[in-house]
């Protein structure tokens, strides 16, 4: 008996397969095979892929200062 039991429906009815969608429903860029590479180079993949981001970021908080500074106690 495979069912669930608050539904009474299939466990696998409606279930994500779509391998770039996420348990939460985002989707992500699947740009290789990520499982099958070592955590450090996932890394270093991220960083580059997402450098453009990172450095506009710091910029604006150089430019502004960190959002809700003057919230911060610490």
């Amino acid at each position: 008996m495979n069912e669930s039991r608050a539904t009474g429906k299939p466990a696998s009815a409606g279930a994500n397969t779509d391998p770039t969608i996420s348990k939460r429903g985002k989707a992500r860029q699947k740009t290789s095979d990520d499982e099958a590479l070592p955590r450090a180079e996932r890394e270093r993949l991220w960083r580059i892929e997402n450098a453009e981001a990172i450095a506009e970021q710091n910029e604006d908080v150089a430019k502004h200062g960190l959002p809700f500074a003057k919230y911060r106690q610490f």
